[in-house]
């Protein structure tokens, strides 16, 4: 499949949850004119990917597509967290987000965030690689998982979250997925010990 089929599916597939135009979300991830996007999109239409509507995507559309999930807090963004979020999108076609809420991030972190949870999701969405980023579900992270139905859930080097919970709990909602562990090549660097460092030099100045 060409590459500008698998950003038109792609995009398609984050109108659906966004609820917004795919043709705006097109229009920014390719060089396609409107008369290329269009004559694709009747491409499409005829290999039974996307519906006769032009707008939504057929089982078998969105079957083409690896929907990679990675989640985290995301406060500062960092390398670690770019080299992990390139890691995850290198997994798949469709690289979503979720950034957790100010109650979760509280809990994981023992500390109030910098930046609020709709800072933090424009932040993460404002990268390149992240094809849409949502606001996590404080008492259930499965919602967000059926949601979005990713083939692949990425989890960072640090995260708590068990490869037996999250599969079981996709079992729960009939979603076959896999779960990928992703290294960090710098292990050390991190929101908390970034934000400790940064306040230690404005003492010391």
């Amino acid at each position: 499949m060409e590459q500008s089929e698998k950003v038109i599916l792609s995009s398609m597939y984050v109108s659906e949850i966004e609820g917004i135009s795919p043709f705006e979300i097109i229009s920014k991830k390719t060089s396609l004119s409107l008369n290329e996007i269009n004559s694709k999109i009747d491409e499409l239409v005829k290999k039974q990917l996307i519906n006769k509507d032009r707008t939504t995507l057929t089982e078998i559309g969105r079957n083409s597509l690896r929907v990679v999930l990675a989640g985290g807090v995301f406060d500062i963004i960092h390398p670690g967290h770019i080299h992990t979020l390139n890691a995850a999108k290198a997994l798949g076609d469709v690289l979503v987000v979720v950034v957790a809420t100010d109650n979760t991030a509280v809990k994981m972190k023992k500390r109030r965030p910098l930046h609020s949870q709709e800072q933090r999701q424009e932040l993460v969405q404002s990268l390149s690689i992240v094809d849409l980023c949502l606001i996590g579900q404080e008492d259930d992270i499965f919602k967000t998982v059926n949601r979005v139905r990713p083939q692949i859930i990425a989890l960072g080097y640090d995260q708590v979250h068990q490869e037996k919970f999250i599969i079981d709990g996709c079992k729960k909602i009939e979603l076959e997925a896999t779960v990928a562990r992703l290294q960090s090549p710098m292990p050390e660097s991190s929101s908390s010990k970034i934000e400790k460092e940064y306040g230690e030099s404005i003492h010391g100045i």
